[in-house]
């Protein structure tokens, strides 16, 4: 009589097992895939998972009572008030609160195409990647096994290209040895900010790979003449921050210091900055509840006019030596306010990953988990709520990669793989094309 009440009136049961997700007022698309969460306290055993949508409850899997979570691909069927039940031995079954279940997001014919194999650039990662005056730029980067082109672990080096194939150094690397004057060039570095904003190309803070941080703004017309802009911001030091241009300004948010590289105090931010001009800069002091302290998010997403944090994570610290990854999804129009979309998307949790805006979605490609390593999937969401996979990935795992959208294209550069290979994905258009 419980679970029956429980079913038609929406009531809490008397029951051990309990689900977090989905909560209740969800709309999960066809074909998408979602982590199915509940907690399960002393319950063991197997439990049957379940799903109804109109009459009756449909079979889903046999899972473990005490796994916590299951990844399930939502099926091709329509109804606005869908629940899932979770049958453990012995105890009350429980029952989610209702979602809708919706037409299908999905997209057919993606298809990654290799422009190279070999570009003209030595293989590095973390190197900048901007689409600028109808060129893909790639800025800097890090491979400390090649001293010929990287005598100091970072290059400052940036090279162009018109079609991804054929690239033109366009500034050498001068970052060689101790007789570089940081005031006249930009040091080498790798995972820094990079942005284009009113018609100019910005390298926003660095990393600590030369034992301090580099916490200047540099910019550039061309991509050959850059200009000290800022020696030393605000919100130094970190390294490890996202930065994305929103409302015609350049925003730096999260990050961290790194003791064992720089040395200092243990710092994890959580805070926000925006200029610009790259000199004045702004605290924006967001509202509770919103993202946790993190950064390694690379490239930049700002979708439907917001800002969107995925996944990400913090680097090992000497007092902190366990790295922590996330795969939660936030947004906020005005730096404020942000938004929970999912608190576990369907995507592993990662690292020094690739966030883009591209074909009218957000997407998440490659990077880094302690527990596997690097990654190479690929995934897509029209609304940061339902995700889905790119089959058949044909490039090599990676981490820190060059990602870049340009003519009508989504492009995958070089990155840990430590290979100067390029790789593009068409657009629907393109893609379905004979």
């Amino acid at each position: 009589m419980r679970s029956l009440l429980c079913w038609m009136f929406g009531l809490p049961a008397w029951s051990a097992v309990s689900f977090t997700s989905p909560g209740g007022g969800e709309v999960w698309a066809a074909g998408s895939i979602h982590v199915v969460a509940w907690t399960a306290s002393g319950a063991a055993g197997a439990a049957v998972l379940s799903y109804a949508a109109g009459d009756g409850w449909e079979r889903i899997a046999e899972v473990p009572a005490s796994a916590g979570r299951f990844r399930w691909t939502v099926p091709a069927r329509l109804h606005r008030r869908a629940r899932l039940r979770l049958e453990a031995p012995g105890q009350t079954p429980a029952v989610s609160g209702t979602f809708a279940m919706v037409g299908s997001q999905e997209v057919a014919g993606y298809r990654w195409t290799q422009v190279t194999a070999n570009a003209a650039f030595a293989p590095r990662d973390g190197a900048g990647a901007l689409s600028f005056q109808n060129q893909l730029w790639l800025i800097g980067g890090w491979n400390p096994r090649d001293q010929r082109h990287f005598p100091l672990i970072c290059s400052n080096d940036v090279w162009s290209s018109t079609d991804g194939a054929a690239w033109v150094e366009r500034k050498p690397n001068t970052f060689r040895d101790a007789s570089f004057d940081p005031r006249r060039d930009w040091e080498g570095r790798h995972t820094a900010g990079y942005a284009v904003h009113r018609g100019r190309m910005w390298i926003v803070g660095g990393d600590a790979n030369q034992q301090h941080y580099q916490d200047d703004v540099w910019s550039s017309a061309d991509g050959v003449n850059w200009t000290l802009v800022n020696a030393r911001v605000p919100w130094a030091p970190r390294a490890l921050h996202y930065t994305v241009v929103h409302q015609d300004q350049i925003w730096v948010i999260g990050g961290q210091t790194m003791p064992a590289f720089a040395g200092g105090p243990e710092k994890f931010y959580r805070d926000i900055w925006r200029s610009a001009d790259g000199v004045r800069w702004e605290q924006v002091p967001p509202r509770e509840p919103y993202w946790s302290a993190r950064g390694m998010i690379g490239g930049s997403a700002v979708f439907r006019g917001r800002i969107w944090i995925l996944g990400g994570g913090t680097y090992d610290t000497p007092q902190t030596p366990a790295r922590h990854f996330y795969s939660d999804v936030w947004s906020s129009a005005d730096g404020r306010r942000w938004r929970r979309h999912t608190a576990e998307a369907p995507w592993h949790p990662r690292q020094y990953h690739e966030v883009a805006v591209f074909d009218g979605r957000l997407w998440v490609l490659e990077g880094y988990h302690a527990q596997g390593g690097n990654r190479n999937d690929v995934w897509y969401s029209a609304d940061g709520v339902n995700w889905y996979e790119v089959p058949g990935t044909p490039w090599k795992p990676r981490h820190a990669a060059s990602v870049f959208v340009h003519g009508g294209a989504l492009w995958m550069v070089a990155g840990n793989n430590m290979e100067s290979d390029v790789w593009r994905l068409d657009a629907r258009a393109a893609a379905l094309a004979p």
